[in-house]
């Protein structure tokens, strides 16, 4: 294992935890030291949910090791059932219990409790949360579908409906993708059947199979369990995630087409403004803005065909930390004519932003930090995610509604830098002087000296004896302040291959031209 400051992805009991937390009447107990016990708090400081999760933890201290640990289990399993009373349990343990090997998977399934028992082998130093998400929302519904045995399809009326798969605690503006998608398919007369794991209890997992087809919208959490179901139930899987004017598109296609019913009306609409806003005369600022692209591949997939299809972006760099799904990232970057970066390392993707030196950076929390670091405009896709990241208002990312705020949210990052642009390149005007604050960062009373580049702040990692002309120098600073240090760093790597001590105007031009051919 490596010590870290930072995760993507949690170890597999946070995974198992993001289901149980997702419905109403699961239950989770881990087997878990104390120190193991810290991640409910994400939902509640994060994600902001009104109640802690729905997990026990048998919470044993170093004095119990010498001691009956596996009755400690049983006697948590208990406890927990007749207080909580749930209609389905799981069972696993945390990474440190998993050394102690008492199986409570094993000793739960011995207890014949009345409820359907789920028990979680997780392998917590093999893999991580996503993975184990997937894994437990597929045991869960496999084992409540199959106590359940065949039975006749429920569903009497003619309109036709389907299962939104996917939606989960901790995942990125879920709540509101669900609500753009129930609103998309009423539009074309297609009901919503069940959705899960988010809301659902155990009676909606038994009426998954009613459905006439189902929708993944998350593959990391639903594609293993939509895969099963298309297997067992016949029921067809549409795993077309619809982010951005194109994918909605033929998400609708696919819908109608399944349901038989006329979409016409809304391919032939218009339902977003981002077509409009990408063909705008504003919008040639954009056009070939550098991006690099990291996430989950959910995100990551989707944000890349955005990018390059609807906003004229060259997408420069895409990346993922879920390896589970790194193939298709690696084909998406391939047709890109760029090679993918897999990775959970985030020092290695700083590195990766850095080389690639991008004018946009799209990607988790981290990759936020990260651009902050580096001077670049940054907007966050996917999670990990901060509490920001989950707005109090209408925010989703899928739908026609969806490419509208995704259009804002990436474009305004590249906007406030442009706007700090043009600021810098004022400066000397009475109104725009260095002493002035960006006007949506608020007024300042900073003194104006103390906001003047010091482009000897800019230098690049090799120790140079490269000198600067002072005119070059103010050259210099007139390049946007989210590539200079790029276009410093390539000037001085062109001094040194051609033997210039001392760089000039006419040395800062030579070297756009050098490495702009």
């Amino acid at each position: 294992m490596q010590l870290t400051l930072w995760t993507y992805e949690g170890p597999t009991h946070v995974g198992a935890m993001r289901i149980a937390t997702s419905m109403q009447d699961v239950h989770y107990v881990l087997h878990a030291p104390q120190g193991d016990t810290y991640a409910d708090l994400l939902f509640t400081m994060i994600e902001r949910r009104d109640k802690r999760p729905a997990v026990t933890y048998t919470t044993f201290q170093a004095r119990d090791l010498g001691g009956d640990t596996a009755g400690l289990v049983t006697e948590t399993l208990r406890e927990a059932y007749e207080r909580f009373q749930p209609n389905a349990l799981l069972v696993g343990e945390s990474c440190t219990a998993e050394l102690i090997q008492d199986q409570p998977g094993a000793l739960a399934m011995g207890m014949d409790l009345p409820v359907p028992v789920v028990p979680l082998e997780l392998p917590a130093y093999s893999k991580k949360e996503n993975w184990a998400a997937s894994e437990t929302f597929y045991y869960l519904v496999r084992t409540i579908l199959s106590a359940q045995g065949e039975t006749e399809k429920q569903k009497e009326t003619k309109t036709p409906c389907a299962n939104l798969l996917g939606p989960s605690a901790l995942g990125f503006r879920c709540r509101d993708d669900v609500e753009e998608i129930r609103r998309l398919l009423a539009s074309v007369g297609v009901d919503v059947n069940v959705v899960a794991p988010e809301g659902a209890t155990v009676e909606d997992l038994k009426k998954i199979p009613d459905a006439d087809f189902n929708i993944c919208l998350y593959p990391e959490v639903a594609l293993t369990t939509g895969r099963w179901l298309e297997k067992t139930f016949k029921q067809p899987l549409i795993t077309t995630v619809p982010m951005g004017i194109g994918a909605t598109l033929d998400f609708i296609r696919e819908v109608g087409e399944l349901a038989n019913v006329d979409v016409s009306h809304i391919l032939n609409a218009d339902q977003s403004r981002l077509p409009w806003y990408s063909r705008s005369v504003d919008s040639t600022y954009l056009t070939g803005k550098r991006v690099v692209i990291f996430g989950d591949a959910t995100h990551v997939l989707a944000a890349a065909r955005i990018a390059k299809e609807e906003m004229a972006f060259d997408v420069v760099g895409v990346g993922t930390y879920s390896r589970e799904f790194a193939r298709d990232v690696r084909k998406l970057a391939k047709s890109y004519e760029i090679e993918a970066l897999i990775t959970d390392d985030y020092l290695e993707v700083e590195c990766w932003v850095s080389e690639l030196g991008p004018e946009l950076v799209l990607g988790t929390q981290m990759e936020r930090h990260i651009a902050k670091k580096l001077g670049a405009p940054c907007a966050v896709i996917s999670a990990p995610v901060h509490v920001q990241d989950f707005p109090a208002s209408y925010s989703p990312q899928m739908g026609f509604e969806g490419a509208n705020v995704i259009f804002d949210s990436w474009v305004h990052p590249l906007m406030m830098g442009l706007e700090e642009h043009l600021l810098s390149m004022f400066r000397e005007d009475f109104e725009f002087h260095d002493g002035v604050a960006p006007s949506h960062l608020g007024s300042s009373t900073t003194n104006p000296e103390d906001n003047v580049t010091d482009i000897s702040s800019l230098q690049v990692e090799d120790d140079s004896s490269v000198q600067w002309a002072s005119e070059a120098e103010q050259e210099l600073k007139k390049i946007p302040f989210f590539v200079r240090k790029k276009a410093k760093k390539n000037t001085e790597l062109y001094a040194l291959e051609n033997g210039i001590n001392s760089i000039t105007i006419e040395t800062l031009y030579d070297a756009k031209a050098h490495f702009g051919r």
